[in-house]
């Protein structure tokens, strides 16, 4: 791998996720990291959406197509079923309104691939109960009043969000300390608690898996 940025748990994961050739919308991509390994691992078709110009910029000069925006606003522009899988890494929890992007991600694409840190983790349960104040932890590293995460949630508070927005859960892997696990088929109380991060594949509800 090419640099350190590559070997994010979650990429890993995503990527081992995304058929070769898929139509593929990273929302909230960055510098395009994982959509460059996408496009040179799985062949996929990428587009992206980011918010700060920065991360555009760095995205083109990779030669990739992305598009300045805010995912809260923006995905109501494209069309049904634009793409056969809509990305969400590490992003969820910084939308102003996690049930709609769920919702248009739902519409947009045929599955949808979701990273995000998990509260219920049991160092940060922990750190809560001793210190009193909100935790700070490698998966949640700033402060409460310098992050940029607005609706910090458990792995079973995501699962039952995805439920209510149409999807099913095909499979959730957990992340430890840099670690990933098998994937399991089903978001239980002892994965909530021993998951930093987790990835969930989800699919529409009533499509049979590929």
């Amino acid at each position: 791998m090419s640099n350190a940025a590559s070997t994010r748990a979650d990429h890993e994961i995503i990527i081992n996720a995304v058929p070769q050739g898929a139509r593929v919308l990273d929302v909230g991509c960055g510098d395009g990291v994982l959509l460059h390994r996408l496009k040179q691992e799985r062949n996929a078709v990428v587009r992206g959406m980011e918010l700060s110009q920065a991360g555009v910029n760095a995205c083109v000069a990779k030669g990739l197509s992305v598009v300045q925006g805010d995912a809260d606003l923006d995905l109501a522009l494209y069309p049904d079923d634009s793409f056969d899988i809509v990305v969400l890494s590490r992003t969820i929890q910084a939308t102003r309104k996690p049930e709609m992007v769920l919702k248009q991600m739902h519409r947009i694409g045929a599955k949808a691939v979701v990273s995000l840190p998990n509260f219920g983790f049991w160092q940060v349960r922990l750190s809560l109960l001793l210190n009193g104040r909100m935790p700070v932890t490698q998966g949640l590293p700033d402060s409460w009043h310098e992050t940029e995460n607005l609706h910090l949630c458990t792995l079973l508070d995501f699962d039952d969000l995805a439920k209510q927005s149409g999807f099913d859960l095909e499979s959730v892997t957990r992340i430890a300390a840099g670690k990933a696990s098998a994937p399991s088929r089903a978001t239980s109380s002892l994965l909530n608690w021993l998951s930093e991060e987790a990835v969930f594949v989800l699919k529409r509800a009533g499509m049979t898996a590929r």
